[in-house]
């Protein structure tokens, strides 16, 4: 089955014709490791679903300082989606960590496959829903608990994460030094 096939059908079952019918809609890209999704400053066209690799969406300071907001990994959904959905440029950069594989969903693609099919505009509905409690749960998560706390739930939710991301990219997501969390692993 189509890796996103099975995506979906987590949330609603789909026809053959209904997946040939959505997939049209996607273009498939492959990157190398350091390669770009999405570039600061430039306009998101894409919401992309990754089919295979891992990626990671960063705003960079004033100072020179990266600050991790997501990695996307196999069967998740990555953009810079204030730029994606207000149409300006983005504050984000998202790059490859691996060699990556996407399927790239231009807005105006999934609009009308939403308008076209209620099944997919529910299932996006869930999909966002389901963004809106994890984005929720990381601020709130931020705000609340220590740095070894932080690191202890990261590690229970993607324990693969730990074997595919170097230490200083976790800790920056962490919202930590390399050297605090050296200490906390």
């Amino acid at each position: 089955m189509h890796p996103l096939s099975s995506h979906i059908e987590k949330i609603t079952p789909l026809t053959d014709a209904e997946f040939d019918y959505i997939l049209s809609h996607f273009t498939p890209r492959k990157l190398k490791k350091h390669q770009f999704l999405v570039q600061a400053g430039m306009a998101v066209e894409c919401d992309y679903f990754v089919i295979s690799g891992l990626v990671k969406a960063y705003f960079t300071s004033e100072d020179g300082k990266q600050h991790i907001l997501q990695f996307g990994m196999e069967d998740w959904w990555i953009t810079d989606f204030q730029a994606y959905f207000n149409g300006t440029a983005a504050t984000l950069d998202i790059d490859c960590i691996e060699d990556t594989e996407v399927l790239c969903l231009p807005l105006v693609n999934r609009e009308k496959l939403c308008a076209d099919l209620h099944k997919i505009e529910h299932f996006f509905r869930k999909k966002s829903n389901g963004g809106y409690v994890a984005l929720q749960r990381r601020i709130l998560s931020l705000m609340n608990n220590s740095a070894k706390e932080r690191y202890e739930a990261l590690l229970a939710q993607y324990p693969t994460l730990f074997q595919r991301v170097p230490k200083t990219l976790i800790a920056s997501y962490l919202g930590v030094s390399r050297e605090t969390l050296s200490r906390l692993s």
